[in-house]
């Protein structure tokens, strides 16, 4: 194996004996390619390594094998290398002795953050992605509902120059008022009672708070907020697909298709409500790939 020095080693750890396969190591089955969420995450931030800055790669912490996490091995010339394990990917990184270290041994393991892996960093990656979509929702509501109080305010005053505009459009481009459309509902609005505007501004002011509180737990990983959104997602798929009985367009059949693709997310691989084993069966596999139990379970030379 050429080091990244340049050297070639006469020896280095191999991350896949035993019965753990780290990320990108197994090729995938045809049409069935494997997302490895770990490979991306270190490929956007780097590695997590321990001991790039240590004198001597110990550590005081009884019970703890160092071994696990960095290696010394000698190249051809009797240079020292020393691989270092990603806490991530399990990707061993061969890298000169610092020349100036700053710590004498590794640190301990409670001075160690475990960044994420396995099922909790995929569940991560997911859950963002479902924020990031109710952060979309946030906004773009919370803009029709301002749209709709500043209408109201505003609306005798608005009411002359639209329906001129309106007559202008019909008369050169042939736009009719229409039951359905933006300009049907417009013209519904300058008709409607103030309470009635009111009380729609309300409601979409409220859809839009939900789906802010939607977005803040799901990014943070809140077991609440998977609750939250599924509820909410599922009451709203009524008027989604009563939608659909009149007329169907690519952005109305997108959005049911995200919203179920979202339903069954939460309730089958996050566990919801009980479903295949519950919470306490969703904190067990978490803990199958996270923590230092699983840095000991999968390194080389480990039984698995």
């Amino acid at each position: 194996m050429t080091s990244t020095t340049g050297r070639t080693d006469t020896a280095a750890p191999h991350a896949t004996s035993g019965l753990h396969r780290p990320p990108g190591t197994v090729p995938p089955a045809r049409f069935r390619p494997r997302f490895h969420y770990e490979l991306l995450t270190c490929g956007l931030r780097g590695h997590r390594l321990l001991g790039t800055d240590a004198t001597a790669l110990t550590s005081d912490d009884d019970g703890f094998d160092p071994a696990i996490v960095a290696r010394e091995t000698t190249d051809a010339d009797g240079d020292t290398i020393r691989w270092h394990r990603c806490l991530r990917c399990d990707s061993w990184i061969p890298l000169d002795p610092p020349a100036a270290p700053t710590q004498p041994a590794l640190p301990t393991r409670a001075e160690v953050d475990l960044p994420l892996r396995g099922r909790a960093l995929r569940d991560r990656f997911v859950l963002r992605l479902i924020a990031i979509d109710r952060l979309i929702h946030f906004v773009g509501l919370a803009l029709v509902a301002a749209a709709i109080f500043v209408f109201l305010a505003d609306r005798e005053a608005l009411r002359t120059p639209f329906f001129a505009v309106l007559a202008t459009l019909r008369d050169t481009v042939g736009i009719s008022d229409g039951d359905d459309g933006v300009v049907g509902t417009v013209i519904r609005a300058f008709s409607a009672s103030a309470t009635t505007v009111v009380v729609v501004g309300i409601v979409v002011a409220a859809y839009a708070l939900l789906e802010g509180v939607e977005a803040i737990g799901l990014w943070r990983a809140r077991r609440w907020a998977e609750y939250l959104t599924l509820v909410a997602t599922t009451v709203l798929l009524v008027p989604e697909i009563w939608e659909l009985t009149g007329r169907v367009t690519v952005f109305k059949i997108l959005a049911l298709v995200i919203n179920l693709a979202v339903i069954a997310y939460l309730l089958f691989a996050k566990r919801l409500f009980g479903l295949r084993g519950g919470g306490a069966a969703e904190e067990a596999a978490r803990a199958r790939d996270q923590g230092w139990d699983a840095l000991v379970r999968t390194a080389p030379g480990a039984d698995g």
